[in-house]
């Protein structure tokens, strides 16, 4: 659209320019309609009665995601002149940009004005609770919905659905869906995911095989279901029925959220077959988005080198891209690569506030201080970003794993922010790997106000207290969380073998090869102490102090989770084959210590993903370096 067309317009007529202010709405043409704006203003049409140009360029403004001139058009247009579309137009831009406190309050505004409340608005309401899982303002929107009469819009019972089912209130999200006069697709797709996400993938697959027609999302999320909860066989039964039998091809979207669901899992034999169907289909010059989630998802499987390669053979890279590899090698401990890689990046992309949380992160995990310093004081300085949270619990995270807590502290007293549990979280921690008990008492308090029922800090406060030798307030503190009814986090780990998930707890005895992984166990344990293995029985908190505890402390550190997946591991693969493990919780010091040392007598490389990163163990060492 060229600008010399609309001289041809005689007296520049409303009823002229309006189509093509919508025009421009409807093709993003976000530049042509500023020059349409500047039109409006400099000829006076925006005076006009009954022009309606304001609205129509709030709309193309909303539309083209410009937020902050949809927003000052709005508070221009009189109260009189604004209709429904124009509160809806402006509340779902907000929802786009994900700004879901804004849209709340807009539909506050729009409700005390007296406006129209329609289906869209009601639709934005429900997917901005749903982003911020408030069901108090959605139950209230519920009944908004039944009042009005609007029980019968599918959509709007869809996003009710969705911001019950994202809440985790199942029955609630099924109780809409049985009353729905008129289903579709998308309403059964709803509930599968909810099911799915918190009932379990039995009951997800119960609705799954209910539905009268399912499309690709539904295909999708059935199989990410089963792959995510570590059900590989079933999901690739369902991923070939899909694909070969019914014809449908994967599209971008379903690669990305399948190597999502593999990252999170560990999955990494279904990742490869996603990464042969995506060369097959789309050749070397894949999308970028599923070449930046197959990095992602090797470098989260522990086959880091591979996830280089992929980096490295990308024809074009953006800062998404860049942030995967940085976080990934930060996770792996490989600190000095992210800082060398750093120059090469800034020469192809601008960095974000994401790249520098990597890159603190890496400096973190390798313990590179001088480093994560200088990058945190260039941010606002060289390139121009306003620290934020994420960015501070970085550097109290790297402070404090160092040993230097005092600056650790002043850094948080010093935030322009208040500190979240993160932050406090961090600095608890690394009091504990440094034995500053009076400093983690303080954080305690304060992290206990803000979550009283995460089990964590009372747990590392607890085994503070038995290092100190002061087993009566370690059994006081655990005694709390039990008086209320909190239970601690189970560790879990988990194995992946020939395609299936295998799952261990501490203690567990429900595999059915238990009784030769417990003769494999007691045959490593044995191994492990004639090359010098000592339990470490500190952190251990048991009533009593005479032998029987101590050999019942003992008992309980030999079948941890981690030892008994490593156990099941040499019993199931090839020799010398690496074994990777997964634990949903940070490994203990004890694990730490034994399975570097079974790395050298069984001549095996482990790689154990923790909940902070990964842990690489071969012939007797750590990629961490013990910092961790």
């Amino acid at each position: 659209m060229k600008w010399p067309i609309l001289r041809a317009f005689p007296s520049f007529s409303p009823r002229y320019l309006r189509p093509f202010i919508r025009i421009c709405a409807q093709r993003s043409a976000l530049t042509t309609g500023k020059k349409l704006h500047a039109m409006v203003l400099t000829t006076g049409l925006s005076t006009t009665e009954n022009s309606f140009l304001l609205n129509t360029l709030l709309h193309l403004y909303a539309s083209c995601g410009d937020i902050s001139s949809a927003q000052k058009l709005f508070d221009e247009i009189p109260h009189s002149s604004k209709d429904s579309a124009d509160w809806t137009s402006l509340i779902s831009s907000f929802s786009r940009q994900n700004r879901p406190h804004d849209s709340l309050l807009l539909f506050a505004q729009m409700l005390e004005k007296g406006a129209e409340i329609d289906d869209v608005a009601m639709v934005c309401l429900f997917s901005a609770c749903a982003w911020l899982l408030d069901v108090g303002v959605g139950s209230q929107g519920h009944g908004h919905v039944v009042k009005m009469g609007f029980e019968r819009r599918v959509k709007v019972c869809n996003a009710l659905m969705d911001m019950y089912g994202k809440s985790g209130m199942v029955e609630e999200m099924r109780r809409v869906f049985t009353e729905m006069k008129e289903k579709n697709v998308v309403s059964w797709t709803v509930v599968l995911d909810g099911v799915l996400k918190w009932e379990g993938v039995s009951n997800g697959r119960e609705v799954f095989d209910d539905m009268p027609h399912c499309n690709e999302v539904a295909w999708t999320i059935m199989i990410v279901g089963y792959v995510g909860n570590g059900f590989s066989k079933e999901g690739f039964l369902l991923l070939s029925q899909m694909v070969f039998h019914l014809g449908i091809k994967l599209n971008y979207i379903t690669l990305c959220s399948l190597l999502s669901a593999c990252a999170q899992s560990g999955d990494v034999a279904m990742g490869r077959w996603v990464h042969v169907y995506g060369l097959k289909m789309m050749g070397m010059e894949m999308d970028i988005m599923v070449e930046t989630a197959l990095l992602d998802m090797y470098a989260k499987c522990g086959r880091m080198d591979t996830a280089i390669k992929v980096f490295e053979c990308m024809p074009r890279r953006n800062v998404v891209s860049w942030n995967a590899l940085l976080s990934g090698l930060a996770m792996h401990g490989r600190g000095q690569l992210v800082i060398n890689m750093f120059p090469r990046m800034i020469k192809e992309v601008m960095p974000d506030d994401l790249t520098f949380i990597a890159v603190l992160s890496a400096c973190s995990h390798s313990g590179m201080i001088d480093q994560g310093s200088y990058y945190f004081d260039s941010l606002q300085s060289v390139y121009g970003i306003t620290p934020k949270i994420d960015h501070y619990a970085c550097m109290v995270d790297l402070l404090g794993r160092a040993g230097r807590l005092e600056e650790a502290e002043t850094l948080i007293n010093k935030m322009p922010i208040p500190p979240n549990e993160v932050v406090l979280g961090s600095l608890l921690g690394s009091c504990n790997s440094h034995g500053k008990l009076q400093l983690a008492e303080r954080l305690h308090q304060k992290l206990i106000l803000m979550n009283p029922r995460n089990t964590e800090y009372h747990i590392l406060l607890s085994n503070m207290y038995a290092l100190a030798g002061k087993p009566d307030k370690a059994n006081a503190l655990r005694k709390v969380l039990k008086t209320k009814g909190i239970s601690k986090v189970p560790g879990i780990s988990s194995i992946h073998v020939d395609g299936q998930l295998h799952q261990f707890s501490a203690g567990d005895k429900s595999h059915p090869k238990t009784r030769e992984i417990y003769i494999m166990l007691e045959d490593m344990i044995q191994r492990l102490q004639s090359a010098g293995y000592v339990p470490n029985l500190s952190a251990q908190v048991f009533p009593g102090d005479d032998a029987g505890v101590e050999l019942e402390k003992e008992q309980a550190l030999f079948s941890h989770s981690e030892k008994l997946a490593v156990c099941f591991g040499l019993l199931s693969t090839e020799p010398g084959k690496p074994l990777y493990i997964f634990k949903n919780i940070r490994i203990c010091r004890d694990c730490h210590a034994a399975i570097k040392i079974v790395s050298k007598i069984y001549d095996r490389e482990i790689i154990v993903r923790d909940r902070n990163r990964f842990h690489c163990f071969k012939q007797g060492s750590c990629s961490c370096s013990d910092f961790w």
